[in-house]
């Protein structure tokens, strides 16, 4: 079956064909490493790790770059504000960004380049440009020429003449038109600087990833140009625009936009406080319930956080929970050295695959695994007399790990470290049986409070006690 993407460009949904296949290459947008990472990177970058992964378990062969924006107005602001070095922050926080990606369980790209590594292929590049006629040097800046380029716009969507209104020439700007945009910026007394033909200066934002991502997938044309929605304009476009006047070839073929991320109805701004970062986030709940609260929603709509909506997510998701603990204890009493499908797996299988192919619809797909956890039940209940009853279960609790890592659920909290081994807790809750038998009710309430403390949930059924890992 073929995969479908709604392309940002061509403003419609479109049969991905890769220029290569099975060969694609992606590059995303990456973080500006002055603070730590929010729950909005964290999206983004959980997003397109999830759409390289099932990209490479359709049978693609993927090649993804994620750039690190490591020189910047807002690094150099802030480096100013904490009276620290450029590069002390830039280092600190670069670290900090690879402590989140670990905590989430996102891989790393297959290249992460950082800005300041690329400066001489930026300068290069920008030389190129003016000598095509694009760009032009003026007191030491270099700008990119818009409307030398009759194209631009093309992505978001705006005429040149719509852009224009409103814009102004900031007085110590040395454009020759208000829409141009800066691809050198001359450095000032104590800021970063590298050596150019132009004077000491360092390269504007948008110029960074037009030449990461010719230089490290070692293409003029992207298969895919993933960011979030608020990268269309002026970044995306002004990227389009340098690749494009460059090589005369069509820079990405297909684009990808995420939406954005709010709280409680408000955008993050830390000025007011309405700023949560993923550490803050991921203290309170696993990395497994950030995601299941993200693929609730499309990757390309708009999703409001609030830390009800997460405690919803932490309580659906112990259904999966309960489910493997009941299973690995069925799964005690019978063979599981061979494997064997039913109908009611293939479907919801089937079911997470056409969801994943139509634009990584990932609330459906999230959908099929969660009808699959029930009919999971249904047949644990009524199939136990079943001759491959054994088989079947634990093939359908090896699809939802399968089908599960493929959306990035590690399912890692349900086996936790709770400082108690099986023998320990089935002697507990063979004690508090006792307990009850004998009336001893208070006992038999300690016992169970002992168990929750170290992360054991017990739970009293018609067929006796079951216990299961607390998330």
């Amino acid at each position: 079956m073929p995969i479908f993407i709604y392309n940002s460009l061509a403003r419609k949904k479109e049969e991905f064909t890769p220029l290569a296949s099975p060969k694609v290459n992606i590059y995303t947008c990456g973080v500006t490493v002055y603070d730590d990472s929010h729950i909005g990177h964290a999206r983004s970058l959980y997003i397109f790790d999830l759409i390289r992964r099932y990209l490479g378990y359709r049978g693609f062969e993927v090649k993804f770059v994620r750039n690190i924006t490591d020189v910047d107005d807002k690094i150099i602001n802030r480096a100013n504000e904490l009276k620290v070095e450029w590069q002390t922050l830039v280092e600190k926080y670069i670290g900090r960004y690879y402590e989140d990606l670990k905590a989430l369980a996102i891989e790393k790209a297959d290249f992460e380049p950082r800005a300041t590594e690329n400066i001489n292929d930026m300068v290069k590049y920008i030389q190129k440009l003016i000598n095509k006629g694009y760009a032009y040097e003026s007191g030491g800046d270099v700008y990119f020429s818009v409307r030398k380029f009759p194209a631009y716009g093309r992505l978001s969507g705006q005429s040149i003449d719509q852009m224009e209104t409103g814009v102004r020439i900031g007085p110590s700007e040395l454009k020759q038109d208000s829409l141009d945009f800066a691809l050198w910026k001359k450095s000032k007394a104590g800021e970063p600087s590298w050596d150019s033909p132009w004077g000491k200066g360092r390269p504007g934002w948008h110029i960074e990833c037009s030449v990461m991502s010719h230089k490290f997938l070692k293409t003029d044309t992207l298969d895919i140009h993933a960011g979030g929605r608020d990268l269309i304009f002026p970044h995306h476009e002004n990227e389009i625009a340098q690749a494009e006047a460059l090589t005369g070839k069509q820079f990405a073929k297909y684009w990808i936009h995420h939406g954005l991320l709010t709280i409680n109805g408000q955008k993050m701004a830390k000025s007011s406080g309405n700023f949560i970062t993923i550490k803050d986030a991921l203290n309170k709940y696993p990395a497994d319930v950030l995601k299941l609260f993200y693929l609730q929603a499309h990757y390309s709509s708009p999703i409001d956080f609030s830390w009800e909506r997460l405690e919803e997510v932490h309580k659906a998701i112990l259904r999966f929970e309960i489910l493997f603990t009941r299973i690995d204890q069925v799964r005690k009493s019978g063979p599981t050295s061979s494997a064997r499908t039913a109908d009611f797996i293939e479907k919801h299988k089937n079911d997470f695959i056409k969801a994943m192919d139509d634009d990584f619809n990932t609330p459906d797909a999230l959908a099929s695994l969660f009808a699959l956890v029930n009919d999971i039940n249904k047949f644990m209940d009524t199939e136990k007399d079943s001759e491959h009853y054994f088989e079947i279960v634990n093939y359908a609790k090896n699809t939802l790990i399968d089908l599960g890592s493929i959306l990035g659920i590690t399912y890692k909290s349900f086996q936790s470290d709770v400082h108690a081994n099986e023998d320990e807790i089935n002697s507990k809750i063979l004690a508090r049986a006792n307990a009850k038998q004998a009336k001893e009710f208070a006992l038999a309430d300690q016992i169970r409070k002992e168990l929750e403390e170290k992360g054991i949930i017990l739970e009293d059924t018609k067929e006796g006690t079951t216990w299961r890992r607390k998330l």
